[in-house]
């Protein structure tokens, strides 16, 4: 009886790791192809059937790519928004879960309940309003206009307050019976407690920041404000021809900082996913 349940067991790992084995080839394969025919000639890569491995390895697309866009200017846009976005909603929602989690107030539900419906609106219902609000306030053109409409995100909200819940209330009234503030109280006790849930946060606020399309194209018209998506997008794809070349190279560049991102914080970022909710 014993060894049929090991075999079964074995049998069941098998199919476990084969299992996701395949997803890993699923999801990796596209990443890989990109970073491999960007080393390839654009007639290469529009081959049919299509290949893998570049015959001819070249960087010629990079230089290109670094030739025709001021990517100095739109990368420091991108990385100033995608930053400063961070950090706010770092900050912000962080307070604001806090707020939501321990602080007994007038009215905490009904907040709570509008965030959460704020989740169910899809965010380009809003871009209509948003750019008129922006345009009104004179934001349009501007790198502050592509930062504030995102510095402080429902989502955020909605899961620092979720880690937050799990933190002992014993622990913060030790701290008030010590005369603590509740300022003092955030910034010392539930900021240090909270990092899975912030490194959660920040990945997934930077990775939306930084890929960002549809309201960088709304809000920035001139070539001074283009983000990486937007000048890569408009200068690749054309009305009668997308040069892959110049596209594939680009997206290698913009996918990097990403990577280096979740590959510092993948230990906390797993934490956070798997504890946030817990009590």
């Amino acid at each position: 009886m014993t060894d049929r349940l090991r075999s079964r067991d074995r049998a069941a790992r098998a199919v476990l790791y084969l299992v996701l084995c395949g997803g890993l080839v699923v999801v990796v394969g596209p990443f890989v192809w990109m970073l491999l025919s960007s080393f390839k000639p654009e007639g290469e890569i529009r081959a049919d059937p299509p290949t893998w491995w570049p015959h001819d390895p070249s960087l010629a697309n990079y230089g290109n790519l670094f030739d025709r866009l001021d990517f100095p200017t739109y990368f420091t846009n991108s990385a100033v928004v995608a930053v400063v976005t961070t950090v706010g909603n770092l900050l912000f929602c962080s307070a604001a879960g806090y707020a939501l989690a321990k602080l007994p107030f007038a009215g905490r539900r009904v907040l709570f309940a509008i965030v959460l419906g704020t989740l169910m609106v899809p965010s380009v219902v809003t871009i209509v309003p948003l750019f008129v609000l922006a345009s009104n306030l004179g934001l349009v053109n501007t790198v502050a206009g592509l930062i504030l409409p995102y510095l402080a995100q429902a989502f955020g909200v909605f899961l620092m307050r979720q880690f937050i819940l799990s933190i002992p209330d014993d622990l913060l009234e030790a701290a008030r019976i010590d005369a603590a503030s509740e300022w003092r109280i955030f910034w010392r006790i539930v900021l240090p407690l909270c990092r899975p849930a912030l490194a959660t946060l920040g990945i997934l606020t930077f990775l939306g920041s930084w890929n960002n399309f549809l309201w960088p194209l709304v809000a920035a018209t001139e070539e001074e404000t283009y983000t990486l998506p937007v000048a890569l997008a408009l200068y690749a794809i054309g009305q009668n021809r997308t040069e892959y070349d110049i596209l594939l190279a680009g997206s290698v560049v913009i996918v990097l900082p990403v990577i280096v991102v979740f590959v510092l914080l993948q230990r906390h970022f797993v934490r956070g996913i798997a504890t946030t909710g817990l009590k």
